[in-house]
């Protein structure tokens, strides 16, 4: 193998996204693996491992300085845990009412961010684990009164000291390999705009009998992935920049999320209905040539997210120069035709040609992303909480049975207390599993639920046959022990994307873990027992306490849909006013606006997981999303068109009443959605703004009669609307409030 070619797969093996943390959770394994036999206390084994995996469930992206800082408040709150469990297990009533209470104001700290989410959780976590290591010390009826013993420190120590050991890597790491994150989170951006751009070339297959909103839900949903991508950069970029001004690193890289936001906009937009287009211009090639330059825009994305990754230099190609002059000539030979029925699509066509320059030069800057002017306004909004008074407000804002994430702590906390009862009466073998799958199955909603506990059924089955035949295989407890060690890696480096196979990971190095220091056989019939029970009360609390049905909040989620399409609207307006200005008031419109549509596009999802007629609205939704992401299309048409100001008489008169008019539409059909109360199919004044803006005379002001024209399309939109969110108010599932 030559030197080059070695290099670059060392270089694709490191930009995995998921090699760094393996290697961290593989060091950690292995050293403990190995203090543990040099000692030879194996005894100490299990509860390092498990100290190792709360640690590790409760990291999150963050600078050296605020990973140590988080590492500070984990290993208190492991402590106190791990402690309270000791003091409080041999008196059960006091135990249980412990159990509920913490299980319910942890999960609430998730109000405060994901980074407190994330201690939280692994903290309740860290708590069962101190309750297997406890029970299986005691080797005791539950409950039975036992006195603590000598042995009160030693496993809150243990747990401690792995989470200790692993959280000295994480630190080390994020101090050497500081910006690693960013550039996987810019890689993953880029590479879910390169499958978007290559969804919307779909739509401008020139065929009459295509399926397009077929074609449009799709990249609805593509939309949701490439937003969150987008808010998950912008996230790792925010915990580099803080409130200082960015290095030169940091700075490239936040020039590449703003680039990234400018693609998005532009890729995004439609200029006229595609089905129009398509009769149009049937016998041309124009909408092929538009077609491969889009294909070609998303190739381009993709080697972008690879030269991110493995840090090499992006070459910007000279075919996406030809594709657009190809697209250009194409355009130039239908105007020599004069045919006086393209000339309004024809327009329509310029103004998309324009676009695909503009897309075109983006993707060429990112070539040299050094060479690019600074933002006027490179602030990032920081949604964490500011003050303790802050942290406080938003907790009190939870208290309440509408709050999603109080019904969900309430629902975990009652659901821990059940498989609590459920242990001393039944009195299973390593019977507190029951609670740490409960924990891991229980999720906000009904559908995530589902999925979740199949998942773990499915992995725990497969996990366990595999380690039945692994043990005949390999009986030296030296290779047991790799086996454990893989197996650990294996369930952290898939626990995120394939949750079946990291919870047959978990199985496997729990048994060969077990094995170590007593029968791993012994333990194939109680993990399946405890997965199943454990399972079981996490779903009948999902569906019994407080379910949050989907199908009951998608009016709220509409109505959240068409208010942000409004105040990006109204945005969009004071910048064709004041002229392109990027600053975080309209950046953060856009955002929400997508963040909106997104939310819609995850709810019906979720909704299609639902139980009986609760599914049945979900038709509805879908409708809904293809025309909502039709009309933010449209919308961001018309800010990706933004430039100098308009003339005061066209950005403050007409224009502006209309634009401001529109805005008031949607905002008022958000409101009424929101309040369940009727929704009018039919507007006289819409229809006639629709006409009025649909008049566009041939001595027109070429800026001005494009603006005007997306408002027409916005304005056409506001009809089906209406009518769809009439017949979502209709359905009794989603008129009760949550």
């Amino acid at each position: 193998m030559s030197t080059h070619t070695l290099d670059h797969s060392l270089r694709r093996l490191w930009a995995l996204d998921k090699f760094g943390y393996s290697l961290r959770v593989l060091i950690a394994l292995t050293g403990s693996m190995v203090l543990c036999w040099w000692l030879g206390a194996m005894q100490w084994l299990i509860p390092l491992f498990l100290g190792i995996i709360a640690s590790a469930l409760a990291e999150t992206d963050d600078s050296w300085q605020g990973r140590l800082r988080a590492l500070l408040v984990t290993l208190g709150c492991f402590a106190v845990a791990a402690l309270s469990v000791e003091l409080l297990f041999p008196y059960p009533w006091l135990f249980v009412v412990a159990l509920a209470l913490s299980s319910f104001a942890l999960t609430l700290l998730g109000a405060l961010g994901e980074r407190y989410a994330s201690i939280a959780s692994a903290t309740l976590i860290l708590a069962i684990y101190s309750m297997l290591g406890v029970d299986q010390r005691t080797g005791a009826p539950l409950g039975d009164g036992l006195g603590l013993g000598l042995d009160l420190w030693r496993e809150p120590l243990l747990l401690v000291a792995g989470a200790a050991w692993y959280g000295v890597l994480s630190v080390l790491w994020q101090g050497l390999f500081v910006n690693q994150p960013v550039q996987h989170g810019l890689a993953r951006l880029y590479r879910e705009l390169g499958r978007y751009l290559a969804l919307k070339a779909a739509l401008f297959e020139p065929l009459r009998q295509l399926d397009v909103e077929a074609r449009r839900l799709a990249l609805a949903q593509q939309n949701g992935r490439v937003v969150a991508a987008l808010n998950g950069a912008k996230e790792l970029i925010l915990h580099r920049v803080g409130n200082g001004r960015p290095g030169p690193k940091v700075g490239r890289y936040l020039k590449l999320y703003f680039l990234a936001q400018d693609i998005h906009e532009r890729a995004s937009s439609s200029h006229s209905p595609y089905q129009a287009l398509a009769e149009a211009f049937f016998h041309s090639d124009v909408l092929f040539r538009c077609q491969r330059l889009l294909r070609l825009h998303g190739q381009a994305c993709e080697h972008l997210a690879q030269a991110i990754e493995l840090r090499q230099p992006f070459a910007y190609q000279a075919q996406y120069r030809e594709a657009l002059d190809d697209l250009q000539d194409a355009l130039q030979h239908l105007r020599i035709q004069s045919n006086p029925a393209w000339r309004g699509l024809l327009r329509a066509l310029d103004a998309l040609a324009d676009n695909l320059g503009n897309l075109d030069r983006l993707l060429s800057d990112a070539s040299n992303p050094d060479a690019l002017a600074e933002a006027q306004d490179s602030s990032l909004l920081d949604r964490a909480p500011r003050s303790l008074k802050d942290s406080l407000e938003r907790l009190r804002l939870q208290l309440t049975p509408t709050s999603l994430l109080f019904r969900h702590a309430l629902r975990l906390a009652i659901a821990l207390a059940a498989g609590y009862g459920v242990l001393h009466w039944v009195h299973p073998t390593q019977g507190y599993w029951i609670l740490l799958t409960t924990v891991f199955v229980c999720q906000p909603n009904y559908g995530a639920t589902r999925l979740k506990l199949l998942q773990r059924i499915a992995g725990t089955l497969l996990g366990l046959l595999i380690g039945w035949a692994l043990f005949d295989l390999f009986p030296h407890p030296l290779l047991q022990s790799l086996i454990a060690v893989v197996a650990g890696v294996a369930f952290f480096a898939t626990r995120a994307t394939r949750y079946t196979l990291a919870s047959a990971a978990i199985t496997v190095m729990v048994l060969f873990c077990f094995n170590q220091v007593g029968d791993g056989f012994g333990l194939i019939w109680p993990r399946l027992f405890d997965t199943l029970a454990g399972s079981l009360i996490a779903g009948l609390a999902v569906l019994l306490i407080l379910p949050d049905w989907q199908g009951r909040r998608l009016h709220l989620q509409l109505a959240n849909t068409l208010s942000c399409n409004g105040q990006y609207l109204r945005q969009i307006l004071q910048q064709y006013r004041d002229g392109k200005r990027d600053d975080l008031a309209y950046r953060l419109a856009r955002r929400n606006a997508h963040n909106a549509d997104a939310g819609l596009s995850n709810t019906l999802a979720n909704m299609l997981m639902e139980p009986g007629h609760l599914g049945k609205a979900a038709d509805t939704g879908f409708r809904f999303l293809v025309l909502s992401h039709t009309l933010l299309s449209y919308l961001s048409a018309l800010g990706a068109h933004r430039g100098e100001a308009l003339p005061a008489a066209a950005a403050s008169g007409a224009l502006s009443d209309a634009a401001l008019q529109l805005a008031e539409s949607l905002e008022q059909i958000a409101q009424h959605l929101a309040q369940a109360q009727p929704v009018a199919i039919y507007s006289e004044a819409e229809e006639q703004l629709a006409q009025q803006l649909e008049q566009l005379p041939d001595d027109m002001e070429e800026r001005q009669r494009l603006v005007q024209s997306g408002l027409a399309l916005v304005c056409r939109q506001l009809a089906p609307l209406r009518t769809l969110a009439a017949h979502v108010l209709k359905a009794p599932a989603t008129l009760t409030t949550p």
